[in-house]
């Protein structure tokens, strides 16, 4: 299971969990972690998948990016929330290194401030 469908039950179109008949998830057509906001004045990280206004939008973009990225795969027990423009990781990671490429990956994402990772434990 993706990070999107993990923490948000969303997929990306074409993706395995959108083809596996009965997920429940809801398909976000047009998901980037990078769209053009529906209006010029949505903030940058309350822009969603689509480009639509969503609160909850910097965290579904990096959720996101951790799916797109070939090495990082679900960390089961690590959650991703924001408040306002700092990313927050809660939870477990297995180790530093993949703890690094997730700070690394979630400042990559616009609207990104800060990390907050004072909430994973490591190992």
């Amino acid at each position: 299971m993706g990070w999107l469908k993990r923490i948000f039950n969303l997929v990306k179109p074409g993706s395995k969990e959108a083809e596996e008949a009965g997920s429940g998830a809801t398909v976000v057509q047009n998901a980037s972690v990078s769209p053009t906001p529906e209006k010029d004045d949505i903030p940058p990280e309350r822009v969603g998948l689509s480009g639509e206004y969503d609160q909850s939008g910097l965290a579904k973009r990096v959720v996101l990016a951790f799916d797109e990225d070939p090495d990082l795969d679900d960390e089961e027990r690590l959650w991703v929330a924001q408040t306002g423009t700092t990313v927050v990781l809660k939870g477990e990671v297995s180790d530093q290194a993949t703890l690094d490429k997730m700070v690394s990956t979630a400042k990559g994402v616009n609207g990104c401030q800060a990390v907050d990772t004072s909430q994973v434990q490591v190992g």
